[in-house]
């Protein structure tokens, strides 16, 4: 063990803590042959098997839930010594780690840019991934701060709310739909519905909504991103429900509408969430502060104003 590295160990505990070679890989911007191969000196360095493999899925040997247990309290005592540092240093110098869900993309780095404006010494490092994975993060104690929908009440986290996340139909410009006013709920599941895949917390929203008013979509297509379904849209394959935020900076010019339809938008919200019982380091209890006024530095980010006509990434509002 005396021989094995840092690295070589971080590698072992997202293996061990994903049930998987090609997410760890994935989670640590790795070659699954690195993966592979740093997995094969430290089990060389150990002397017995780390993980067992049965059909498709691996477990843990006992001598891998002895060190995945070590490892634990290795990086638990790592991330109390960055801690304990980045105090001393204040805000002059520290690290602030993030992971946020995808749709969340389309502001936090604008948040990130303004707050590391004004504490330029700030080290950040920000995961993108989906709904599933953050709170795989969050679990796990992994990051400083998460970025997501509301937290299932099953996991014991702190969360609040800071900025609003309307979620809103979407065509085509030309959509047949894309000049009416008041469109009922009815005429809407007449249209062919492109979802993002099942786990997202937009396609958990619009299911709820559509179910809580007895009502079955007709979903032609699902797709893993919210850039993917945009383009559909624009391509004609049928309408749908995304978060306002995806068209605030990088929407196709004018080539989308938003559908005027009963009961939307969809009032959802973003909140920011940490395991409960940890200490936050002094950056990350800044950026949680600084997070409290999104408001103020995103006003024309939610375009509020599209219903009315005045976002421009909107065709007729």
């Amino acid at each position: 063990m005396r021989h094995s590295t840092i690295r070589q160990l971080e590698v072992f505990e997202a293996i061990a803590r994903l049930n998987s070679f090609t997410r760890a890989a994935e989670e640590l911007f790795l070659t699954q042959p690195t993966v592979s191969m740093q997995i094969k000196k430290l089990t060389d360095d150990i002397g017995l098997p780390l993980f067992e493999q049965v059909g498709k899925k691996i477990y843990l040997t006992e001598a891998g839930k002895e060190l995945y247990q070590t490892c634990q309290g290795i990086f638990e005592h790592f991330s109390r010594f960055e801690m304990a540092v980045s105090n001393m240093k204040g805000l002059k110098s520290g690290k602030l780690r993030l992971a946020v869900v995808t749709t969340a993309k389309y502001f936090t780095p604008r948040l990130l840019g303004t707050f590391c404006q004004q504490y330029p010494g700030i080290d950040v490092s920000l995961k993108v991934t989906n709904r599933e994975r953050v709170l795989e993060r969050l679990t796990g104690n992994q990051d400083d701060l998460f970025i997501l929908g509301q937290v299932p009440e099953s996991i014991d986290a702190v969360s609040e709310v800071f900025l609003d996340n309307p979620l809103v139909v979407l065509a085509a410009a030309d959509h047949p739909l894309a000049d009416q006013k008041n469109i009922s709920i009815d005429r809407i599941c007449e249209e062919s519905f492109i979802m993002r895949e099942p786990g997202s917390g937009t396609r958990m929203a619009t299911e709820r909504f559509f179910n809580d008013h007895n009502k079955k979509l007709k979903v032609r297509m699902e797709l893993g991103s919210n850039e993917a379904i945009k383009q559909a849209l624009v391509g004609r394959l049928g309408i749908a429900v995304l978060s306002r935020h995806t068209l605030a900076l990088d929407g196709p010019m004018g080539q989308l509408a938003e559908l005027n339809v009963e009961g939307f938008p969809i009032e959802r919200h973003w909140y920011f969430a940490y395991p409960s019982g940890k200490q936050l380091s002094v950056v990350a209890q800044a950026f949680l502060e600084y997070l409290r006024h999104a408001d103020d530095y995103l006003e024309d980010l939610s375009c509020r104003h599209a219903i009315s006509g005045h976002c421009p990434l909107l065709k007729n509002g």
